[in-house]
């Protein structure tokens, strides 16, 4: 099958499924409509008040805020169990990355991208669909908490999700982070068409050791069954930087940690 079929396939899926319970595997899958907020209210949570992260689970009916495998967690060195071989993550990310979109959903800064970069997780194929942003960090490293965290979401054809996520902490000036800023400041609930290059490569941590677990969404309807990998050491932009983000976003926009609740956390080996 050719990549355009593959992603045609995708794009099918996220269009016309709602939830789709993967018969081989168990695991949920999720849509387009999930990941985007574009259709629901953007009121009905938040990260405030009464409708903050521990309400999730009273105010969002079907959701699965309330499961045994949500995201994120705190990922402790001591407790996690090392693989013995090199995992088989592979990114095809072109160079040329074409952004098609920023958009600011009242809950994060995201930007979609057009078809072709992908990455290759335990066998499969997928795709890039978005990148957002979290401040402060969502995950925990060893109890440390980072003051941003990026999340590359990636689908297969059946809708399952491997989302990347990259811990920044406050240095110099990140190129990258710089060119996405430059379509800032967007206001809440506003879109912008984008057909920009970028290079995603030069977002990513020089040491790709990380951590990969099972877990969920960390936004409702925080949907189970997807594979996170934690990249263990994190990249550098400036506080600038960090600023901008936070001042397009809602104030503390990240979930509190989840109970592990007997789930392993492997360290995949760069």
């Amino acid at each position: 099958m050719s990549l355009n079929s593959i992603w045609s396939a995708v794009y099918t899926v996220k269009v016309i499924l709602l939830i789709v319970v993967l018969c081989s595997s168990g695991c949920q899958s999720v849509t387009e409509r999930e990941l985007n907020h574009e259709e629901m209210d953007i009121d009905h949570w938040s990260y405030q008040g009464e409708t903050s992260p521990e309400h999730w689970e009273a105010i969002e009916n079907g959701a699965d805020c309330g499961g045994k495998q949500q995201s994120p967690i705190n990922i402790i060195d001591l407790n996690t169990v090392e693989l013995e071989l090199k995992s088989d993550l592979k990114m095809y990310y072109s160079s040329e990355t074409h952004i098609s979109r920023v958009m600011n959903n009242g809950h994060t800064v995201q930007f979609e991208f057009m078809r072709g970069d992908y990455i290759l997780y335990d066998g499969d194929i997928y795709h890039l669909v978005q990148i957002h942003f979290h401040e402060h960090a969502e995950h925990l490293i060893c109890g440390v908490v980072y003051p941003i965290e990026i999340h590359l979401v990636h689908i297969n054809t059946s809708g399952k999700l491997t989302v990347l996520s990259i811990l920044g902490m406050e240095g110099a000036d990140s190129q990258i982070i710089e060119l996405l800023e430059g379509f800032l400041p967007i206001a809440m609930g506003e879109s912008k068409p984008i057909d920009v290059e970028c290079d995603l490569n030069q977002m990513l941590p020089s040491d790709r050791t990380f951590y990969s677990y099972s877990g969920s969404l960390t936004t409702p309807p925080c949907t189970e069954g997807v594979n996170w990998v934690v990249f263990k050491n994190p990249i550098v932009l400036s506080l600038d930087e960090v600023q901008k983000l936070r001042s397009n976003m809602p104030i503390n926009n990240y979930r509190y940690e989840q109970p592990l609740n007997g789930r392993v956390v492997h360290v995949n080996p760069a």
